[in-house]
């Protein structure tokens, strides 16, 4: 058995579904694709994308010993439809990697170990291992490694598993044989650009993050822009539907991994109880998940648009404390809401109990622009 096999049965043993090599060389043109990207300001709040570019655009940039490039890859699939819950506006929607025990933890434990079996088979070697968290270009790497393709939604997208991976990368100086590339099996597909509520697609294979849900919920840090809101719709944290629509999907499997097994108690969340969720009540319910990372004020901000988004006036009572929350963001975002629940006379009636306490510009802009629509 040769040093790759040995790797890749290792890879399988640990809970990795694809186990793939490369070279370290920077896969071709991603540098460039990136510059372009940050050049169009695409990156929005993300300022550490622009931070790390250089650093980002080359594994040998990262690391100058870097010789070989392992990209690991985890199923998370899920029975049944991920966008199913989006017909069910009392309810929250929470991506589908986020309903389940933080990947991060998962990932980086097993990379760990497979690195120390490939020093151990070795003799020798330096390794490095990254999670996402590093400024590593993890998609381009995986699919010059063949674990799959970027699809026309930028995402990684495999034969055997559809849209739904998870990666993680080991960087080594040792030289390992490199696998093939995987190609492009996208043909005239558009599904995917067409699925965007937001359409943060300008063209096939660009996403401009600052129209994409998921960073609106997730990584911006301001107020979701108006012009996003209603698109939002009930999505508390990311967005699954350029992913789940991938007619690839069709070979997709459910996870058999147990530590990334679905948490049950994190899907369809009725948002009345998420909005009355305070902090402590917040980490609690989503300890050891991405969703914790997203803090309470951004969680709440997400809440209040959602609930605005409900169409149900009976859900008001729900958003009308958040006026009074420490965070502009909440409070914003609760004045949003409540003009699209309530009727005009008692929205005013809020206002004029609000406003003259209200010391946020952002929010008193909120204000403004619901008792005033010709500044909307």
């Amino acid at each position: 058995m040769s040093l790759e096999q040995a790797l890749r049965r290792r890879a399988a043993e640990l809970g990795f579904d694809l186990c793939a090599i490369t070279s370290a060389d920077a896969p071709a043109e991603a540098g460039k694709r990136l510059a372009q990207w940050l050049a169009a300001g695409a990156q929005g709040d993300m300022e550490w994308m622009a931070e790390t570019a250089e650093r980002r655009a080359a594994p040998r940039a990262l690391w100058p010993q870097a010789r070989s490039v392992i990209m690991l890859g985890i199923d998370y699939g899920a029975p049944g439809d991920p966008l199913a819950i989006l017909s069910r506006p009392d309810r929250g929607a929470i991506s589908l990697y986020a309903r389940r025990r933080d990947y991060h933890e998962v990932i980086k434990g097993r990379l760990k170990q497979l690195a120390g079996f490939l020093v151990a088979q070795t003799g020798g070697g330096e390794v490095k291992v990254f999670v996402d968290t590093a400024p590593v270009m993890e998609k381009p790497l995986a699919q010059v490694a063949g674990l799959g393709w970027q699809g026309k939604h930028t995402n990684l997208v495999s034969r055997r598993f559809g849209s739904w991976l998870l990666l993680g990368a080991i960087f080594t100086d040792l030289s390992l044989t490199p696998d093939a590339p995987e190609e492009d099996h996208c043909g005239s597909c558009r599904a995917c650009l067409d699925a965007c509520p937001t359409k943060a697609f300008p063209a096939p294979y660009r996403l401009d993050a600052r129209r994409c849900v998921a960073y609106l919920t997730i990584e911006h840090k301001g107020q979701i822009p108006r012009e996003f809101r209603e698109a939002v719709g009930n999505r508390i944290f990311g967005c699954d539907d350029c992913l789940s629509v991938c007619p690839w999907n069709k070979f997709a499997q459910a996870t058999r991994d147990a530590k990334l097994a679905l948490r049950e108690d994190l899907s369809a969340l009725p948002l009345v109880d998420l909005a009355a969720l305070d902090d402590a009540g917040f980490r609690a319910l989503f300890a050891g998940t991405p969703v914790k990372r997203l803090g309470h004020a951004r969680f709440r901000r997400n809440v209040a648009i959602a609930i605005g988004n409900s169409k149900r006036p009976a859900l008001a009572f729900a958003v009308e404390p958040l006026l009074g929350d420490s965070s502009p963001l909440a409070r914003g975002a609760a004045v949003w809401a409540l003009a699209r629940l309530l009727p005009m006379g008692d929205f005013s009636m809020l206002a004029g109990k609000a406003l003259p306490k209200e010391d946020d510009g952002s929010v008193r802009e909120e204000w403004a622009k619901e008792t005033h629509p010709t500044k909307k």
